[in-house]
């Protein structure tokens, strides 16, 4: 393996956020994809996304597009307010 082979580790946003009721989830993955989930329904919206910084810009497969921006460890996105899964989330019973 040489030092261009060596893994990087994942981006620090990468992971599970979660809204605080816990409705809507969104997992950053890795390889720049992301999956969130809304109530029951799994892979609501999935897409890619790009961090610069502590800005998120995010590309829906249909097309659309999305801004986040992280402050204080929170992720606003878009009228959302979404936190790491498991920090200040009360995580009521998913519908």
């Amino acid at each position: 393996m040489t030092s261009n082979d060596t893994p990087r580790d994942p981006h620090p946003y990468v992971g599970m956020w979660v809204t605080a009721d816990g409705h809507i989830r969104q997992e950053l993955l890795p390889d720049g994809r992301y999956d969130e989930a809304r109530g029951s329904r799994q892979s609501a919206y999935t897409g890619s996304y790009t961090v610069t910084g502590n800005h998120i810009d995010y590309v829906d497969d249909t097309g659309f597009t999305a801004t986040g921006d992280v402050r204080d460890g929170i992720l606003f996105h878009e009228h959302l307010v979404l936190y790491r899964e498991g920090e200040h989330t009360r995580l009521e019973p998913r519908q």
